[in-house]
């Protein structure tokens, strides 16, 4: 199979670190190697191939195949090659008669329990047993069939994206391996003894009732057909690839997009991906097959009025149409009544488009983006105190820290790849403290030591930090020499004066927080006293009335204990989707140019209006909440929306159905007919990210290549689309390919001054910033300095949420992701992930179930001050009692009907973390009006689109 970009060399188990070099002669060539290199990298090193069947560049040696075994001058007897390490002067034989007998032997043992269907198994071309059979010369088996043997074992197919064969196993327990030191979930084990040994996923269990998390390592591992991708069996080997970048969560993995002509066979984790290194989760690894799924849009589609039905047109009429209308709306209603939203799933240069033609071409700054309502308290928080809005770590870092504070994040869920490394370091005796309302699977993590969990009360991270900040100041842990050399010094002492206070010690807002004050304390003396302190947050933090102050709060405890500026330490935020971090960088809040630069700075947008040949506004424009408001208010008339489901993603469903619905012109570009599209005028179809070129910036800045693998079903890519529409508004865009989109946003952006394609394909991947200071990026961010000089301290004080329990709403609401999920689910729900999680539902205490009368599985209501909807329920003891949880991956379950509108103070990112409900048993099949609503508005949709029911 033809490999493009960046061919990847098996060099057996990596190198152990070391500044002593070894050197040894292998075959008659020298070689010096770091102290504690295996025997078999070494020889890969020299391109000397030593046979192996067990051994992996990305597991530990196991040395069971024996097939790697080598001679040693001066030794005995033979010896494998994977575990045994290189010594000063060692003499090694690899190919001598006497081991090409012993390898053929053991070769011919394999085979002799092996099925000989070479010609039919799909592994055929792709198989280890085979290529090495083949070096090793075996040309017969002389041991016959009719004993015993394990060729009658049976297949599990259970799971729907890959089969296990057990006929075709060798027990050279990689898959174990794999599935342990890689994935770090344990599910699978070698059961019995001797001749009765086999792979099992234990408890009696198949694959899909098994602990599996289908992350598709043991299928990597697998150097027989044992374990295969359906895929696979159905199209046959591969022959082609190309190495592209996972459109899925901030983790940002590269991938192998395995192809058959034009058809997508396979996605395999590559290995020189500088996120993943080799490794993947369920969606990025077999959740593509939505790219080609029924459903996709491939034909724009207009009408005047959203009662109407679609017209199908050309390309050339829907941007006409669309170009049209957004003038007239605007030669109506003023300059500003029009704006865009651009999409955390779209590529950099795609959002660099829609914001340059709002700003351009429509003449304001209304645009903004879907990390309004996720991340934007990031951006301001960690600007505020940092000086920059982005984390200050590469995921790598994790492995060099000694206490991992994981705060409203559940990594193994949501950023599965990022959570095995996490896991695998606190395998290695880092402690944990996790701060959560919810118990999260990393707390189960295998072979670790104690965690801690601190299961908080909704709405109270702020009080927590500070409750941790106020032991770690009063304990003498604060780290004295950095904060004099680093911190702004009035700041500093102005926030130690504050957080010294009584009322922030734990005694004190124990009852607020709902963790014993025994435990706070433990949790911030363990993150205190470590050598390495590191904090990871996600949505738990940000989606709070106070989540700026949180984040803020965060970089104070960073600041405090001097844990900035090295490798095992930061503020990392774990974006959700796969181009958060991009589409903040690229310039899409209203009130910042490309690069966190602010549109009321005259000489930044001088800079930009040369650039441009543009005017540009010197206001900020609206935030996607103010959009809202002022489309019911009748001064907003037209959205252009890229790649964004709005109607399902966004908070009180029932508001921005409200402002959709008061809108003249609504234009939506996306590869499905989703929530937003019931109240549009244009459908313009967009490009999945294996159809289009470009690039994806990760949660660790890190910006990778994405590479078009087949033609886009719709004709073009979204960054195409984007600029025609421009062009027939009259500002002119002219661009021949991505890459000269990303010159452009080089040469206005001073933290990509650096960056280009060419560097991209030559290093792989950058982490910004990259310019002249630091010309191949910048892994840990803070090192000596900040951008602002000194970091700011700032006060954070603990103002409640106005969202509040009471007699008719008792319970609190919260929400979050599934692993086979993804966001709003229109791309897994278009795949067998749906076998895993097929629907939303409500997770409740058995307490509070019991005191409601709602048995398991129950349809139940729950209504809050905003809404109503109905779920089925789930008691589970991973909530406390007086919380309860769900996920929004599917939009008939309306969570966000029942979210209000509180938000952020300085952001306005919703407050979804926080609602007050209540919850009773309901009649099996009810549904809630909105439901009702949902599903006979779709059915209209779909007839009307011509793509039946």
């Amino acid at each position: 199979m033809v490999e493009h970009f960046y061919p990847e060399k098996d060099l057996g188990t990596p190198a152990v670190e070391s500044a002593t070099l070894v050197t040894l002669n292998i075959d008659g060539v020298e070689v010096a190697v770091p102290e504690g290199t295996s025997v078999m990298r070494a020889a890969a090193l020299v391109d000397i191939n030593i046979p192996k069947l067990c051994a992996s560049d990305n597991l530990e040696a196991f040395g069971s195949c024996r097939l790697c075994t080598v001679e040693i001058e001066g030794r005995r007897g033979y010896h494998a090659s994977c575990t045994t390490p290189v010594t000063e002067g060692m003499v090694v034989r690899s190919q001598t008669r006497a081991l090409a007998k012993l390898r053929r032997n053991i070769m011919e043992l394999y085979i002799s329990d092996h099925p000989l269907d070479c010609l039919t198994c799909p592994a055929n071309g792709d198989c280890e047993l085979q290529d090495m059979a083949g070096d090793v010369g075996l040309r017969e088996v002389r041991y016959g069939f009719a004993g015993e043997n394990h060729l009658s074992l049976g297949k599990d197919e259970s799971n729907p994206y890959f089969t296990f064969d057990a006929s075709k196993c060798i027990l050279c327990s990689r898959c174990v391996r794999a599935c342990g030191e890689v994935q770090g979930t344990f599910a699978l084990t070698i059961q019995g003894r001797g001749f009765d040994s086999q792979v099992s996923t234990g408890k009696g269990t198949d694959f899909l009732g098994s602990d599996c998390v289908s992350c598709g390592a043991c299928v990597q591992a697998c150097p027989t057909a044992t374990l295969t991708e359906k895929s696979v069996i159905e199209q046959g080997q591969p022959e082609h690839s190309v190495v592209t970048t996972c459109a899925y969560c901030g983790v940002g993995c590269s991938f192998k997009a395995e192809m058959k002509g034009d058809q997508l066979v396979r996605m395999t984790p590559w290995k020189g991906g500088q996120a993943n290194h080799g490794h993947s989760c369920v969606k990025g690894r077999f959740a593509f097959g939505y790219a080609t799924h029924k459903d996709r849009l491939t034909t724009p589609m207009i009408r005047d009025h959203i009662d109407q039905p679609w017209r199908e047109v050309s390309w050339d009429e829907a941007i006409g149409f669309a170009a049209r209308r957004l003038r007239e709306v605007q030669a109506q209603h003023g300059r500003h009544s029009v704006g865009g939203i651009t999409s955390s799933r779209c590529t950099n240069e795609e959002t660099y488009l829609v914001q340059k033609l709002v700003r351009a071409a429509l003449g304001n700054n209304n645009t903004d983006t879907c990390a309004r309502v996720c991340h934007s308290p990031t951006g301001y928080g960690l600007k505020m105190t940092l000086g920059e809005s982005a984390g200050t770590q590469d995921f790598d870092s994790v492995l060099k820290a000694d206490c991992i504070l994981v705060i409203g994040a559940n990594p193994t869920d949501a950023h599965p790849v990022f959570g095995s490394l996490l896991r695998k370091r606190l395998r290695q005796g880092a402690r944990l403290i996790v701060a959560d309302p919810r118990y999260i699977d990393l707390l189960d993590s295998p072979h670790t030591g104690a965690a801690i969990h601190l299961p908080i009360r909704p709405g109270t991270n702020v009080a927590l930090v500070n409750a941790l900040a106020h032991v770690i100041v009063s304990e003498g842990l604060e780290d004295h020499d950095f904060i004099v050399g680093r911190c702004a010094p009035e700041e500093y002492q102005a926030w130690r004066d504050f957080i010294l206070e009584p009322r922030h010690a734990p005694e004190a807002v124990a009852d607020i927080i709902g963790v014993p004050a025994r435990r706070i304390r433990e949790a911030a003396l363990l993150y205190g006293g470590a050598g390495n302190g590191a904090i990871y947050y996600g949505l738990g933090v940000t989606e709070h009335s106070q989540g700026s102050t949180t984040v803020m709060g965060i970089a104070n405890l960073a600041l405090a204990t001097g844990n900035i500026g090295r490798p095992g330490v930061g503020v990392n935020p774990l974006r959700g989707q796969n181009n958060v971090q991009g589409s903040c960088d690229m310039g899409s809040f209203p009130h910042e140019l490309p690069g966190y630069q602010p549109v009321n700075d005259a000489a930044v947008r001088g800079r930009f209006e040369s650039a441009w040949g543009a005017t540009l506004d010197p206001e900020p424009g609206l935030r996607i909440p103010r959009m809202f408001d002022a489309a019911i208010e009748g001064s907003f008339k037209a959205m252009y929306v890229q790649g964004e489901d709005i109607a399902q993603s966004d908070p009180n469903t029932q508001h921005v159905e409200a402002a959709l619905r008061s809108l003249e012109l609504l234009i939506v570009q996306d590869i499905f007919l989703n929530e937003t599209a019931k109240f549009a005028h244009v459908i313009l179809p967009g490009a999945t990210f294996l159809e289009k070129n470009g690039t994806f910036t990760n949660a660790e800045r890190r910006i990778n290549r994405v590479r078009k693998v087949m033609t886009p079903l719709a004709g073009k890519e979204d960054w195409e689309v984007t600029m025609d529409l421009s062009n027939a508004l009259g500002y002119p865009m002219h661009y021949d390919h991505p890459s000269e989109i990303m010159d452009e946003i080089a040469a206005l952006t001073p933290s990509f001054t650096g960056v280009s394609y060419d560097k991209l394909e030559r290093l792989g991947s950058i982490q910004w910033p990259c310019n002249a200071e630091h010309p191949e990026g910048m892994p840990v961010m803070h090192e000596e300095q900040f951008p602002i000089g000194q970091a700011r301290m700032v006060v954070t004080e603990f103002i409640p949420t106005t969202e509040k329990v009471s007699e008719r709403y008792p319970l609190l609401l919260t929400t979050g992701r599934i692993l086979s999920h993804y966001n709003v689910g229109a791309q897994t729900r278009r795949t067998d992930n749906n076998v895993w999680h097929g629907e939303d539902v409500l997770e409740i205490h058995p307490h509070d179930a019991a005191a409601r009368g709602i048995e398991d599985g129950q349809p139940v209501s729950i209504d809050s001050r905003t809404g109503r909807t109905v779920l089925s329920a789930r008691h589970s003891t991973r909530m406390q009692p007086g919380v309860v949880y769900t996920t929004f991956h599917f939009p008939h379950s309306g969570a966000n009907v029942i979210t209000t509108d509180n938000s952020d103070w300085a952001t306005n990112c919703p407050e979804y973390k926080v609602t007050a409900v209540q919850v009773t048993a309901e009649a099996p099949q009810a549904l809630s009006d909105w439901q009702q609503r949902f599903y006979d508005f779709n059915r209209e949709q779909l007839a009307h689109a011509g793509q039946g029911d």
